[in-house]
Parts: C-alpha cells; structure tokens; sequence
C-alpha cells in the first residue's frame, strides 16, 4: 500500500479492544507503532476515531476497516474523516452481509458500553456481541459501489474478505489496490476454506491473467508463527495480518505484550529464512513451498480437553508410605 513495514505484518481489525484490556485500541496504536508495522483501525472500534487517529505518532501507518453502513451518508463521513486524519488504505469488509451463527457469542450476551463510531445511538443489547453491533451494516454491498467508494476518498481501495479465484479477478476487473483472502477468523460459515488454501488458488488465477502485479494480496487468519509469514509470502501474498495473536496479548500483558509478540514473530520469521536460504523477503519464492496437499483436510478428532483436564484426575507417579 505504498508504506514501509518493519515485516511483512501487519495488525489486522478486531472489534471492541477494550473487551481485552482497559486501553483497547490505544495499546494495539501504540504497540504498532513501537514495532514499525501497520495497523487497521476498525469501524466496531471501543474508541472514537478521533481518539484512535489522536493516538497515532508522527509518521505512523494506519488503514482503516470499513463496514458499510446502510446510510451511505454516514459511510460517506466516516471514510472522509478517516482520512483526513491520516489513513492511507481503506479496507471494505465484504464478507459480512450477513452475521454467522456465533453461538459463544449468543451465549455470552454483551453487558458493557459499545462503541457509537457509526451507529448514532444506543443499540439493543442481548442478542450478543457481535450481532447488536451488525445492525447498521447493509447486506446490499457489491461491485456496482466501487465507483463510489472511489468518488469519496483518495485512499487505496482494498476488499477484505474475497474467498475465490473468480472474485479476486473480478476485483482486479473492478480496479481495486488491493485485497484481504480471510474467512472472516472462521466466524462467519462453518467448513470455509482458510486463507492460505485461497491464496494458492487466486495466484494461480492471477498469474494466468498476468494479473499477479496488478493488486496487492494480502492473508488473515490462522497466522501463528513466522512459519506461517513465510508460507503465505511465498505463495505470493504481500503480508499478512494477525488478530487474534494481538488480542491474547493485550489480554495478558498489553501493549507490552504486543510488542513482545511482534518482536518474537521478527526472531522467528529471521531464524525461518536464514534456514531455508533467503537472505531477503525478495528470495521468499513459491519453490520453498509445497502445496500438494494443501486443499486436503486430515483432521483428527478434536479432544475434550474439559474431560481430560478436568474431570479426568492427572496419574501420578507419587506413592504414599503405607503406615502398616
């Protein structure tokens, strides 16, 4: 997106930071601005975008995630603010028209103050996180609107959520910067393919356009180690963005925690390509990589760790002294 990055990662969006720690989405601005990598702001955010942008230092690299609201006025506003005050590239979730079936989510309910970036108001609580702050987003979203979006801000226009071939080439057709291959952290339709299985199938469609230079491409979802940087950006993504990592960092240790956490993917991912011979991220190439069996799902059955570590008593090797 025309930016430098000490890595190629970036913090993905994650709704509501402050569910994780008291500071939210202050401590990601700050911990990626410590770490020299991009962060994209969301539209669900705990903050305002005032006092997310407020936070931001001089220089500092920030996108903004979009969902559309219904009132296109209000989606009008907000891109606009976002960058006047600084975002360089708008990412528009279309992989939302509809909210999944999160049944923790459901379960837990929500019982906090919610953000009010776009709502313009309270909203009914109860019905679970993620489906009370849904409410505005309008399920009408498609290709007919990018000339819009277009006519409204300046930033790079990238589609966060493509999950095939022919989409993604439809968006290279449509004229956006860039794009998002995620399922949405596997929230939204149970069995969705992962980001890396897309990212096989939408190079080999890129490359057979002579496309593959055309937009940008990016991963989430399921990044874990730097093993997993190195996979996607030899199959051929720019970078790839973590939120859930983030999250269980903030959680524990914030912004501390995140800056541990960036520093330790920079180790992993230096020891990963010094290992498989790429001095530089230019001689990360597909070659590295095997993508045989990359669409064929060999899952063991998951265990009850509530069983096993719960109500199942650890074995021991201690023996009591019998008394006798």
């Amino acid at each position: 997106m025309g930016t430098t990055s000490s890595l190629p990662l970036y913090i993905t969006a994650t709704a509501l930071g402050k569910l994780a720690h008291p500071e939210g989405e202050l401590a990601i601005i700050r911990a990626a601005a410590a770490s020299g990598i991009p962060y994209m702001l969301p539209t669900l955010s705990s903050f305002s975008l005032d006092d997310m942008t407020g936070a931001m230092v001089q220089g500092q690299t920030c996108f903004i995630q979009l969902y559309v609201n219904s009132d296109r006025e209000v989606t009008k506003e907000y891109v606009q603010k976002a960058e006047a005050q600084g975002c360089t590239a708008l990412f528009i979730t279309v992989d939302a028209p509809q909210l999944g079936r999160r049944e923790k989510d459901m379960r837990n309910k929500f019982a906090d103050q919610t953000t009010s970036v776009q709502s313009g108001g309270k909203m009914e609580k109860g019905q679970g996180t993620a489906r009370m702050i849904s409410a505005f987003i309008d399920p009408s979203l498609c290709w007919k609107d990018l000339p819009w979006f277009r006519s409204i801000t300046k930033m790079k226009i990238v589609l966060k959520g493509v999950q095939t071939a022919e989409d993604a080439l439809l968006a290279v057709e449509h004229g956006v910067d860039g794009m998002v291959l995620s399922n949405h952290g596997g929230r939204q339709l149970d069995t969705a393919r992962s980001g890396i299985e897309i990212l096989v199938e939408v190079m080999a469609a890129l490359r057979a356009r002579g496309a593959q230079d055309k937009v940008e491409v990016f991963v989430d979802g399921g990044i874990r180690r730097a093993t997993d940087i190195f996979k996607a950006i030899a199959l051929g993504a720019k970078a790839v963005g973590i939120g859930r990592p983030v999250l269980y960092s903030l959680a524990a240790y914030g912004q501390e925690g995140i800056e541990r956490m960036i520093e330790m993917f920079k180790e992993e991912l230096t020891m990963c390509m010094r290992l498989m011979g790429a001095p530089n991220i230019a001689d990360i190439e597909p070659g590295m990589i095997m993508t045989r069996n990359i669409q064929d799902h060999f899952v063991a059955q998951a265990p009850d760790s509530l069983q096993q570590a719960t109500y199942i008593p650890l074995a021991t090797t201690y023996q009591p002294k019998s008394k006798l």
